[in-house]
């Protein structure tokens, strides 16, 4: 459907935002991602755009003119977004869950490779 140059500009991109974006960016919010993870998720974007609209990189369109067609807003904007959400989610949650009494742990401050810190198994 995405690749069908029948259909029109505005099904595709609500078809996009509605089940392709969510698919690739379902249970991020919770893991430690970097830079490089981020790029290929752009790059992964704009190709799959590139592809709804029927382009390729030698017709040199620009990203925000792919982007303003579409009218998709970038993903990295829609991570932060999500992440955020689900910040907000923990913070809300009561003083008794989980996560919560996780944050609330002191853990005393060491150094590593002390010796006279280690833990000794005996029989």
């Amino acid at each position: 459907m995405l690749c069908d140059k029948r259909m029109p500009a505005g099904l595709k991109d609500r078809v996009y935002r509605m089940v392709v974006r969510p698919a690739v960016l379902c249970g991020f919010e919770c893991w430690p991602i970097k830079k490089t993870q981020v790029q290929r998720l752009m790059v992964a974007e704009m190709i799959t755009l590139r592809w709804m609209c029927g382009y390729m990189r030698i017709d040199r369109i620009r990203i925000w003119e792919i982007r303003n067609l579409v009218k998709v807003a970038p993903i990295e904007d829609k991570m932060r977004e999500t992440r955020l959400r689900w910040f907000g989610l923990v913070k809300r949650r009561s003083v008794n869950a989980q996560v919560s009494r996780c944050e609330m742990n002191n853990i005393p401050a060491c150094k590593r490779g002390m010796d006279d810190q280690r833990i000794v198994l005996t029989r």
